[in-house]
């Protein structure tokens, strides 16, 4: 696959990976769809892009599924259609089990598993129709791993991988699905998580601070969607030897993670 004047359409593109996979793809002649919450932010991306003229803004809320079907037309209205959807979009935790409450666990699981799916599902008929698509999904090292203080959000990253393996029997090989596992990556992804009260973290995690460039992280991306690989796992050596451990060696891998610190 090559992204070369495909219509991709980016969530959570106003910051982190999905700004750096936007201003990364503008470079290739791709048409894109960025999409967050936030239009002044998103703005600044597209104009950061090398050629704005061929980016469209389309603001949502993940949270609000009902509105996604109608969110997915216009999306499809601004290019006449779209090639690749990246699911970048969601928002991670910072609590311990017994200090969150149940509205932030389904808030979490609203957002990043429900919205994700949702969004999916309205787009799912174009790719049919056209009989090609790709579905990229953005879901994290916890997707595979639970670790402390992130129960709803690796809950949250565990189903994703779930129904878009399940998807991805059913629809290949004419619609492909490629589930994308970051390890840790210099975002907001910190600052913006959820406490148990439900309040943001406010607060930069000292391996997010020090994990991948976006920049980075997004090459190795674009590669793998490109190959069209179903799963792979993009961060430093010790979270990508965590997935290996708990493949292969699984009780060694749940004492290491007791022995964490809760940071």
């Amino acid at each position: 696959m090559n992204f070369t004047n495909k219509v991709v359409w980016i969530t959570g593109a106003s910051s982190g990976i999905g700004k750096a996979l936007a201003l990364e793809l503008s470079n290739k002649k791709v048409k894109l769809i960025l999409s967050s919450r936030n239009i002044k932010t998103l703005e600044v991306v597209k104009n950061k892009c090398k050629h704005p003229e061929n980016v469209n803004i389309l603001p949502l809320d993940l949270e609000k599924h009902d509105s996604l079907n109608s969110k997915t037309q216009e999306a499809l209205q601004l290019f006449g259609t779209i090639d690749v959807l990246v699911n970048n979009g969601g928002i991670s935790q910072r609590s311990f089990v017994k200090d969150t409450l149940l509205e932030v666990d389904k808030k979490i699981l609203d957002i990043n598993y429900i919205g994700t799916i949702a969004l999916s599902k309205a787009l799912l008929p174009h790719f049919e129709e056209n009989n090609s698509g790709h579905f990229v999904v953005i879901t994290s090292i916890v997707g595979k791993i639970g670790t402390p203080l992130r129960s709803s959000y690796a809950a949250s990253k565990h189903a994703l991988h779930g129904f878009f393996d399940s998807l991805r029997a059913e629809i290949h090989p004419e619609i492909k699905v490629t589930l994308i596992c970051p390890g840790f990556v210099q975002t907001n992804v910190s600052l913006n998580a959820l406490t148990g009260s439900g309040k943001p973290q406010n607060k930069m995690d000292n391996a997010t601070k020090k994990g991948l460039t976006p920049e980075y992280f997004v090459k190795k991306l674009i590669r793998a969607v490109e190959k069209e690989k179903h799963e792979v796992y993009i961060g430093g050596f010790k979270e990508r030897l965590a997935v290996f451990t708990k493949r292969f060696f699984p009780k060694i891998l749940a004492k290491m993670i007791r022995k964490l610190a809760v940071t």
